[in-house]
């Protein structure tokens, strides 16, 4: 079974080695690369059980497209990880305060990135994910 994941980063290749690490797993993933393209896929798929959503997008950012998924009944819990550019860390308190699951600062490391959806998701990851530090 899978399980559907929104990918929204306007950095191209970020979101394509993003898809292409989730979809190793039993991920499928619908990419898009600004902030209103976010809601529109929300809408338009409402099986998607977890979004990646970088911060600096055209349109509306991360944290817009956070805020407004949270004062919407159908996305209000769900599991929402944010992809910043480091130097962005001073948003991590105002991401939190919205409802964010995760803060991950870029660079990432890929295996970290699906280890943590599958926990947010629920999936079992199949041994991928690093073990957990002492």
């Amino acid at each position: 079974m899978t399980c559907h994941v929104l990918v929204a980063d306007d950095e191209p290749h970020i979101g394509r080695i993003v898809k292409t690490k989730l979809e190793q797993g039993p991920f499928q993933v619908t990419l898009v690369f600004d902030g209103i393209e976010a809601l529109e896929a929300l809408a338009a798929h409402p099986d998607i059980r977890l979004v990646l959503l970088d911060l600096m997008m055209p349109n509306l950012n991360g944290l817009e497209v956070l805020a407004r998924m949270r004062q919407d009944p159908r996305w209000s819990s769900l599991p929402c990880v944010i992809l910043t550019a480091v130097g962005q860390d001073q948003r991590y308190d105002e991401a939190m305060r919205l409802g964010a699951s995760d803060f991950i600062t870029k660079p990432f490391s890929p295996k970290r990135l699906y280890a943590r959806v599958a926990e947010l998701t629920g999936v079992d990851d199949g041994g991928d994910a690093p073990a957990a530090a002492p």
